[in-house]
């Protein structure tokens, strides 16, 4: 019972690792693709406060300071960590919210087994992430032929695994204690950033160096394990305080009255009891439990987009800002770059403010960090409940399949405008601090193009999980897209007997208008957004006609 409890939360969040940890190996790729090609002395020349922040070691130097440090110590922590936030809300809170944990607590185990299975669950997870990085941490400079540098590669993943267990069970403690899945969310997703800030920024003021060790991210990055190698005594705090906060989400469990899946009747329900009033309430009743549904996905998937919105403004408050530290010879080391390296960052000048934003940050970081999102919701979207099982319970209110599709897709909307608002703030202030003269219609334009990109692929994982009922294969089909679309984009013009099969990417129709420069492209923007309504159409007709697993 346990092994299969510890196994289906591990099924149940797998794909989410997955996508993390080859999203962060294709950007530690690229990364280190087109720095090895330039003189990178010049990101050491930035204020200490920001190397903190991006996590890049002053000690380690060149393209690998660079790599592993942003990389790894930064964005790569924020994602395993945020992921693992996600998955330690849903252990015992989310649960208890969809009503599963009644079914989990009914067999013949108790409920300190069950936490426990669940906290299993949760290490394998943060472990196979770890994992994921690793490999990728090795196999990425050997490809490439790049020295390491004494890289302590493993410690480096190992105090970004104990890092990441942390916040996991930072949000399970808090979501076993108050069975509230948005209030465990809000307090491993606010203690990490908050962590974060604290543990960069405090060393850097005179006489609050030691308040900085209040924070579990200083036992983290503090020792510098990439530099230093694994420090016993920062991984028995970093391990010790996940022990603690184990043992706390396991007296949580024992000791509060559970909410079962049964307990309250909403007023709606109440009017429908009644049967003068039953007629009225039914009519009421599809749309509360719509905006019911759309708020509950949007619910689930907070935490990834806490995460990608934080990747966002990185990339647009602290890349951009970065093309004026580039030497004054960066034009001829542009332009000793490979045809083929160059289109793999968009074909653009980076000597130049638009050619720099958009080869640093919106053909590479934005697209992934998007596509991530979308994809994970959209294979989630359908085939994630009917895997989970609650769509049995959808379905059993008096709602058409199809306003479960709309609902889905009304979440997605609302992200894919956080998003995008997000994005275009971001790059407004990078812009203006860099001194940059590029028209706001540019940067919300490639803001918007990026969005209506990424919703294609999310249409792309919705519509394969809606017709295999699986969550895995919808998010599989769109991540292996989506690569061969940006390969299709990036290499087939370098052909000129094959440049004109780049239109049928998607990729296209992001950023081959120019947008920094020339504005939306209203018609590109109609060819994506058409794109994405039709494979909701078409996700809307295979789950209507489907036999769904019970």
């Amino acid at each position: 019972m346990l092994g299969s409890i510890t196994t289906k939360s591990i099924r149940d969040h797998w794909t989410t690792v997955l996508l993390a940890g080859v999203g962060i190996g294709l950007l530690f790729l690229m990364s280190m693709a087109v720095y090895q090609q330039v003189d990178v002395s010049f990101y050491y020349e930035l204020p200490a406060a920001m190397l903190e922040a991006m996590g890049i070691s002053e000690a380690l130097g060149g393209v690998t300071g660079i790599a592993y440090g942003a990389l790894f110590n930064f964005m790569g922590a924020m994602v395993l960590a945020g992921v693992a936030v996600s998955i330690g809300a849903s252990a015992i809170a989310g649960e208890e919210r969809v009503g599963t944990l009644d079914l989990l607590l009914s067999n013949p185990r108790s409920r300190g087994r069950v936490t426990a299975a669940k906290i299993a669950a949760l290490l394998a997870l943060v472990v196979g992430g770890g994992v994921l990085y690793l490999i990728a941490a090795l196999v990425v400079p050997a490809v490439l032929g790049v020295d390491r540098g004494g890289v302590h590669v493993v410690a480096l993943v190992v105090h970004l695994a104990a890092n990441a267990l942390v916040y996991g069970l930072i949000a399970m403690a808090v979501g076993a204690w108050t069975g509230s899945r948005g209030a465990a969310v809000g307090a491993g997703a606010g203690l990490l950033v908050a962590s974060w800030l604290g543990s960069t920024l405090l060393p850097l003021f005179d006489g609050a160096q030691d308040l900085a060790r209040v924070f579990p991210w200083h036992y983290f990055s503090g020792s510098q394990p990439e530099i230093n190698g694994l420090d016993g005594g920062d991984l028995v705090v970093q391990l010790g305080l996940a022990a603690v906060l184990a043992v706390v989400a396991l007296v949580g469990v024992r000791r509060r009255d559970l909410r079962g899946a049964s307990t309250g009747v909403s007023l709606v329900d109440r009017l429908r009891a009644n049967p003068r009033t039953k007629v009225i309430a039914d009519r009421l009743a599809g749309t509360v439990r719509v905006s019911g549904i759309t708020s509950k996905t949007m619910s689930d998937h907070q935490t990834m987009l806490l995460t990608i919105l934080a990747i966002t403004l990185y990339g647009g408050l602290l890349q951009v800002p970065m093309y004026l530290l580039l030497p004054d010879t960066i034009s001829q080391a542009f332009a000793d770059f490979p045809d083929a390296l160059l289109a793999a960052i968009g074909g653009v000048d980076l000597s130049t403010p638009s050619g720099w934003i958009q080869g640093e940050f919106l053909a590479s970081i934005y697209p992934i960090a998007a596509i991530t999102l979308f994809a994970s919701m959209g294979s989630r979207a359908l085939a994630g409940e009917e895997e989970g099982h609650t769509l049995d319970l959808l379905l059993a209110s008096p709602l058409p399949r199809r306003r479960i599709v709309v609902a889905k897709v009304l979440a997605m909307l609302g992200f894919a405008g956080l998003v995008a608002v997000t994005t275009f703030v971001a790059l407004v202030v990078g812009t203006r601090v860099a001194g940059f003269d590029l028209a706001v219609e540019g940067l919300a334009a490639a803001s918007v193009l990026g969005v209506l990109l990424s919703l294609v692929f999310g249409g792309v994982a919705l519509v394969v999980g809606a017709a295999t009922g699986r969550a895995r294969t919808g998010s599989a089909v769109a991540a292996g897209l989506a690569v061969v679309a940006f390969v299709v984009n990036a290499f087939l013009p370098l052909a000129d007997n094959l440049a004109g099969y780049a239109r049928l990417s998607p990729f296209h129709y992001f950023l081959s208008s120019d947008p920094l420069a020339n504005g939306m492209a209203w018609g590109h923007a109609a060819v994506l957004a058409a794109i994405a309504a039709l494979l909701v159409a078409a996700s809307v007709l295979v789950f209507d006609r489907r036999d769904l697993r019970a």
